[in-house]
């Protein structure tokens, strides 16, 4: 794993005036100092979900996860967030890795969210025998009036009130392929009149006929994201959950899981997320460039994917030096595009020959 580009290495430049980030100072106040550690190592993780390549926003985010790791001695896990099968392909999962590796990072540990869809199963049980879950009947449209407005309470389902045995009972038969798509869905019991919407009983599970691009058809009920997510940094020991500003709402009921399931209960923290100037990153939009044949591919040199920047001519070390020169911040904000430019700029203009060229000569003959 190189030297971080976001978190500085004091061991190897002395001279470095380097400034912690706000991560680095939580970090360190949960673990103590580089140099008090005592034997403790954090964790952290890169959890892409394999339905798209990287764009230059996950550069970010893999400089931030894995320079941490670097930085404090710990380790750092590439996990693919593989729960919504309908999307996602080994493709995918086959150019993350390439570009994780072609950024100069590799992983401690190699992880599947499907790795542990038994054991997140196996919880939804522990929850649904503890009254903390229930399995609904209402539709999308009908959950989405049942769920109330930033101004209104939701109210409870006609459905909450089921007896465990019934909940039981009919969740295991939505995972034996009983019911169609849409049909039923397996619910937290939290709070109906929580001012956080993610608090609302929240959506565990819900039925989907797709064939996995590793588990096959052996399931037919997925893990919502939240309900994957924290969990399987909890069953990886994770000890700093890194995310970027989009989850900070998400953040008490990642808490609500690991407190109810009593169990390993990592810390998560957001930072902002990076926002290019003139610059599309959302993954629908870039799919959908990709589908139309607008450009030719997700790496089209004109795609901001890592690799559309790696067949323009940009560096791994570009990449990182403009992680470095932007830093980690906790509002979101936008960056100019051209402090992009100026880093492959700066970068080549320290590492390659200079050659004189004439492109049309004009043949001159001397008598």
């Amino acid at each position: 794993m190189p030297k971080s580009s976001i978190v500085s290495h004091p061991a190897e430049n002395p001279d470095s005036h380097h400034h912690k980030n706000f991560i680095e100072t939580e970090v360190e106040k949960d673990f103590g100092t580089k140099e008090s550690l005592q034997g403790r190592k954090i964790q952290t993780r890169f959890p892409p979900e394999p339905n798209g390549y990287l764009h230059i926003g996950h550069a970010k985010s893999i400089c931030l996860n894995f320079g941490l790791a670097r930085s404090y001695g710990g380790q750092c896990n590439l996990r693919f967030d593989d729960t919504n099968p309908s999307k996602e392909s080994q493709e995918y999962v086959d150019s993350i890795q390439r570009d994780v590796r072609w950024l100069g990072f590799d992983w401690d540990n190699l992880f599947y969210a499907s790795d542990y869809f038994q054991q997140l199963y196996d919880w939804a049980l522990q929850l649904i025998r503890e009254g903390h879950a229930y399995v609904c009947d209402l539709n999308a449209d009908q959950m989405r009036e049942y769920r109330g407005t930033l101004t209104e309470p939701g109210r409870n389902s006609p459905f909450r009130d089921r007896s465990v045995e019934e909940n039981l009972d009919l969740f295991l038969r939505m995972k034996n392929g009983e019911f169609a798509e849409g049909a039923r869905t397996l619910r937290a019991k939290i709070d109906m009149e929580a001012a956080n919407f993610n608090l609302r009983d929240p959506v565990l599970y819900r039925i989907m006929f797709a064939h996995h691009h590793r588990t096959g058809n052996d399931w037919c009920i997925y893990p919502m994201y939240d309900w994957a997510h924290g969990q399987s940094d909890s069953i990886e020991g994770i000890t700093h959950s890194i995310c970027t500003l989009e989850f900070e709402n998400h953040r008490p009921l990642y808490d609500w899981f690991c407190k109810t399931l009593r169990i390993f209960h990592p810390r998560q923290m957001e930072f902002a997320r990076l926002n290019l100037s003139y610059t599309v990153m959302s993954k629908r939009k870039l799919l959908q460039l990709v589908t139309e044949k607008h450009v030719d591919g997700w790496d089209d040199p004109r795609m901001p994917t890592i690799s559309g920047y790696r067949r323009r001519g940009y560096t791994p070390e570009s990449l990182r030096n403009f992680c470095e020169t932007i830093g980690v911040a906790r509002f979101n904000g936008v960056i100019d595009v051209l402090v992009l430019e100026n880093a492959i700029r700066e970068h080549l203009n320290k590492t390659t020959s200079r050659y004189m060229a004439i492109l049309d000569p004009v043949k001159i003959t001397l008598t």
